[in-house]
C-alpha cells in the first residue's frame, strides 16, 4: 500500500522553474490523502497569478500514478492559507537566502 512518505517523494520531482526547487521543499504541498489505492494531493503556488498551475497538475499526476499501489491521483489547487516562505524546509530557506 502507497504511503504519504512514498507519495512525498514522488512529488520531490516536481521542480518550481523559477526557483529551480522541488515543490515538497517549498513547502508547496498543502496535503496528501490516500484511501486505499485513491491519492489526493492538495498544492500551492508562490503566487495566485503564478501561469505554472497546469504543468504542475499534469507532474504531480504523472508522477504520484507510477507509485506502485496507486489506481487514482486527484488534484487540488488551493491558496487558502496563502503560502509564505515560512513553509520552506531549512534546505530551501538556505538555497534561496532565507
Amino acid at each position: 500500500m502507497v504511503t504519504v512518505d512514498d507519495v512525498e517523494a514522488a512529488l520531490s520531482n516536481v521542480i518550481d522553474p523559477e526557483l529551480g526547487l522541488d515543490f515538497v521543499e517549498l513547502g508547496l504541498i498543502y496535503g496528501i490523502d490516500i484511501g486505499g489505492g485513491n491519492v489526493h494531493v492538495q498544492f500551492s503556488l508562490t503566487s495566485p497569478g503564478c501561469p505554472i498551475g497546469p504543468q504542475v497538475t499534469e507532474q504531480i499526476e504523472e508522477f504520484v500514478s507510477e507509485l506502485d499501489g496507486v489506481e487514482s491521483v486527484s488534484v487540488e489547487m488551493t491558496f487558502m492559507p496563502p503560502w509564505t516562505p515560512d513553509r520552506m524546509s531549512e534546505d530551501a530557506k538556505f538555497a534561496l537566502g532565507y
